[in-house]
């Protein structure tokens, strides 16, 4: 079973083709085994070849209320009052550490991504 660091495209690909292969291999076999080692060598290769930037917090929360239907109005009671609502999403406020954790607990989001700095509206004007 060798098994190696992969360092090129071609040993990327060669990688995600034997995955594919070994998909339904049967749990605690050989080849489950090195499916798992694959697809953590697969993971690495991808997250130091091609990397994706953390959301903007405030495009994040967008999509997020996108995604599950909610409407300004229902975050008024993780934010605050409706003009903070719109205060934050217009980017005129930043959200306060204690939104973000009332966001994290009550919408399950990730805290490490509401937490990045952003530009806010004064900031986009004087640009």
């Amino acid at each position: 079973m060798e098994i190696r660091t992969i360092h090129n495209k071609k040993e990327y690909k060669a990688a995600l083709d034997e995955i594919e292969q070994l998909w339904t291999a049967p749990s605690k076999s050989a080849e489950a085994d090195r499916l798992d080692v694959l697809t953590l060598l697969v993971e690495h290769y991808e997250k130091t070849h091609f990397p994706i930037a953390d959301p903007d917090p405030i495009e994040f929360l967008e999509h997020v209320m996108d995604s599950q239907g909610l409407s300004r109005k229902d975050l008024e009671p993780i934010i605050g009052p409706r003009g903070r609502v719109a205060d934050i999403l217009n980017r005129t406020r930043p959200l306060t550490l204690e939104m973000i954790r009332r966001l994290v607990s009550q919408l399950n989001l990730p805290a490490d991504v509401l937490v990045k700095p952003y530009a806010l509206r004064e900031e986009f004007l004087a640009a």
